[in-house]
């Protein structure tokens, strides 16, 4: 019993690192102007800052 608790309790923090560097994978782009940056549906939008696109969410 002790040794499934243990595998489950490594499986979530195996899949919660593997998760949080993917989601930095694909929100990370290196960019020049904010044309560079991928489409976003809004309210969220991505904006070229330091040579980095950064997640933007307009407020009405």
């Amino acid at each position: 019993m002790a040794q499934i608790l243990m595998f489950v309790y490594f499986l979530i923090i195996f899949l919660s690192l593997f998760l949080v560097e993917s989601i930095k994978i694909f929100t990370e782009h290196r960019c020049r102007t904010d044309a560079d940056c991928p489409a976003r549906e809004l309210p969220e939008y991505l904006k070229c800052q330091g040579g980095m696109c950064r997640l933007l969410i307009k407020k009405d």
